[in-house]
């Protein structure tokens, strides 16, 4: 089957390297450099299937920029362009979605378009109403970035959305599913066909529990730090419980990456009108705990130095989690701007940006000298590379902590 796809992100590029196993895949982006390293079999992002895949496996996978070529004799268009969140609108923003959705209108009107981006409650009905076309449907993505291809070659479950009414739609929906499942390595996969709407709210719902538990635990950590008690051991004994588990549970400065932010602010919007109360407090207590954890660590560079002596705030590395190359709205940034707005001096340690300054802060390029000049060095999640300036360390993560501190015993 010739198939299309729209964007090379995470989603983009893990869907067109699935699917081109057994499918001719053209993949369009905007930007030619990301073309041409696919093309070269180079990945443009950090993640391991997929920079294996694309130098190892046999893959009938080419990428452009000129969309038109790609579209025109597609029979799916997978649809996996960013939706940011419009903080002033209070909505996603679309845009994207919709000039992919214009374009293939106007150069194949047969072509089934299966959206991937994330997209709020009920949007789909709506643009197939705006489009007079029946042929939009909507597939929600679970995956991690950095393991985004190991995520679709391993599906917790495969949704596709589908119309109530329209017999070829729904055959090509379920002929989608199929394509996932045949590119997957696991074969025992759970495989639904909500409506789009309750597809849509699928998505929306999962990632907002999951932001529930990050924010749980990290209250729980603040609680922890705020009494002089040991997080790991309260976390420990209550992840025995089965019905709680002892996962997902690392404590950190609160929930970023691309996705839980902006998706628990799109599902408290399709909230206005009906009754609730978590949905917002999970929103507010991420706020909360990058404020607490902001003050802390001035708190903390404060004490090291005299009453009238500046201190420097080191902060290592920007990534959302290790083995990462993506910053985008990574939770130590919201940390940043809080100490930013207190008018403290900030310098940062991130390998993977080359350039000299970052939102007006330095960029210390050697991680020696990043280290000496720092009074307190902030840490997301704790690395081995910081050895030996532990106590300069403010870091919540307590599973790599306790393993740098249990090997330092060790050696000892």
């Amino acid at each position: 089957m010739k198939i299309a796809v729209a964007g090379t992100g995470y989603v983009g590029l893990s869907n067109s390297i699935l699917l081109a196993q057994h499918n001719e895949v053209v993949a369009v982006d905007v930007i030619q450099e990301k073309v041409d390293l696919i093309n070269h079999k180079k990945s443009p992002i950090v993640d391991t299937e997929i920079e294996d895949y694309l130098a190892n496996k046999e893959l009938n996978l080419k990428a452009t920029t000129d969309g038109n070529s790609a579209y025109k004799d597609a029979e799916i268009v997978i649809i996996s362009t960013p939706t940011n969140y419009d903080e002033v609108k209070d909505h996603f923003d679309t845009s994207s979605v919709e000039s992919v959705i214009e374009q293939v209108l106007e150069c194949n009107k047969d072509a089934v378009m299966v959206i991937k981006s994330t997209i709020p409650v009920g949007y789909t009905e709506g643009i197939r109403k705006k489009y007079h076309t029946e042929n939009i449907i909507f597939s929600p993505e679970f995956l991690r970035e950095g393991r985004a291809l190991y995520d679709n070659l391993y599906p917790s479950r495969i949704v596709v959305g589908v119309p109530k009414e329209n017999d070829r739609i729904i055959a090509m929906a379920h002929k989608f599913a199929e394509l996932l499942q045949e590119g997957a390595i696991k074969k025992d996969v759970s495989v639904l066909f909500p409506n789009f709407t309750e597809a849509e709210a699928i998505k929306l719902f999962a990632n907002t529990y999951l932001a529930m538990r990050v924010a749980f635990f990290n209250e729980l950590d603040t609680y922890a730090e705020i009494k002089g008690l040991n997080t790991a051991q309260i976390i420990e004994g209550i992840g025995l419980d089965p019905r709680i588990g002892n996962h997902y549970n690392n404590p950190s400065f609160g929930y970023g990456g691309y996705c839980l932010p902006k998706d628990t602010k799109q599902l408290k919007a399709n909230y206005k009108g009906v009754p609730q109360n978590i949905i917002g407090a999970i929103v507010e207590a991420n706020r909360t705990r990058k404020d607490f954890v902001a003050d802390r660590i001035m708190s903390l560079a404060q004490d090291r130095v005299t009453e009238n002596e500046d201190y420097i705030i080191g902060i290592y590395r920007l990534t959302m989690k290790a083995n990462s190359d993506n910053f985008r709205k990574s939770a130590i940034q919201g940390i940043m701007k809080r100490i930013e707005n207190a008018n403290k001096t900030i310098v940062i340690y991130e390998p993977t940006l080359n350039v000299s300054e970052f939102y007006g802060h330095e960029v210390v390029k050697n991680l020696e000298e990043f280290k000496e000049k720092c009074t307190v060095i902030v840490a997301n999640r704790m690395e081995t590379e910081l050895r030996g300036v532990e106590d300069k360390v403010y870091t919540r993560d307590l599973y790599m902590s306790c393993l740098l501190y249990t090997s330092d015993a060790a050696d000892e």
